[in-house]
């Protein structure tokens, strides 16, 4: 769907292009004995405006057909969860390790490895010896809102959890995060939501809506600095004034 949507905006880039070089030419065209260059430019202009009507209607319907795609990608999504941090053995049990957080660090007992419906690690293993992420699938929404819910409790712990973000959404919220801050933006449910400029709430999904938020304002709790004018030194001012004043 990314590629599709890349395709059709290098379609009408080069369109443009193209035009533009015909535009440039066509104020030279040499008159003809059934049409001038006046009616030519005319049936040109158009011309394009056709084009572009159809290439801007299929740039829609391709935004469009992305959007429900990304929506249903993500209720998929809907039970899965990541978790970061957590550190890596050989031959591990994905499901017991994920159990052991939970019941842990969470306090959620009644959690076992039955609930969760499939988990591993993702990516190739490195060495790095960073731990890789594990993705977890539960088998109950209410256990997978749970396990979110309680996430506060592994602050400090080197343990943290996060939504598991279609590609779209996860670079529409690292775009966020760098332009608004970090504790100024968060997930839930699959949504991002942005303390904007002005204090309010937002919800964006696209990078087109995260425009819409604004941009943030710089150094707005920057104390100003007070300029504070010295009082005039009238001992220094008596002294130069001896200096000049002629001898009698």
């Amino acid at each position: 769907m990314e590629s599709l949507k890349g395709s059709m905006s290098d379609l009408m880039a080069h369109f443009h292009k193209r035009m533009s070089k015909f535009e440039a030419r066509l104020p030279k065209s040499p008159n003809t004995a059934v049409s001038g260059p006046a009616d030519v430019a005319a049936e040109y202009m158009e011309f394009k405006t056709f084009i572009l009507q159809s290439l801007s209607c299929l740039q829609s319907q391709i935004e469009l057909l992305a959007s429900n795609h990304d929506a249903l990608e993500m209720r998929g999504r809907r039970k899965m969860l990541l978790i970061h941090g957590v550190a890596e053995v050989s031959k591990e049990e994905t499901a017991q390790v994920v159990a052991e957080v939970v019941c842990g660090k969470l306090k959620l007992e009644a959690f076992s490895a039955a609930d969760i419906r499939r988990c591993h690690r993702m990516g190739n293993q490195a060495n790095t010896g960073k731990p890789r992420p594990i993705l977890v699938k539960l088998l109950d929404v209410d256990v997978r809102d749970n396990i979110w819910h309680a996430k506060t409790k592994l602050k400090g712990s080197g343990i943290t959890l996060s939504e598991f973000l279609t590609r779209s959404r996860h670079q529409v919220f690292m775009a966020a995060r760098e332009r608004f801050g970090i504790t100024n933006c968060w997930t839930k449910q699959g949504q991002i939501y942005i303390l904007g400029p002005d204090k309010s709430r937002h919800r964006v999904v696209t990078l087109r809506e995260l425009d819409s938020v604004g941009e943030p304002k710089l150094n707005a709790n920057k104390p100003e600095t007070a300029i504070v004018s010295r009082p005039p030194d009238v001992a220094s001012r008596r002294k130069r004034a001896a200096v000049i004043a002629p001898k009698k």
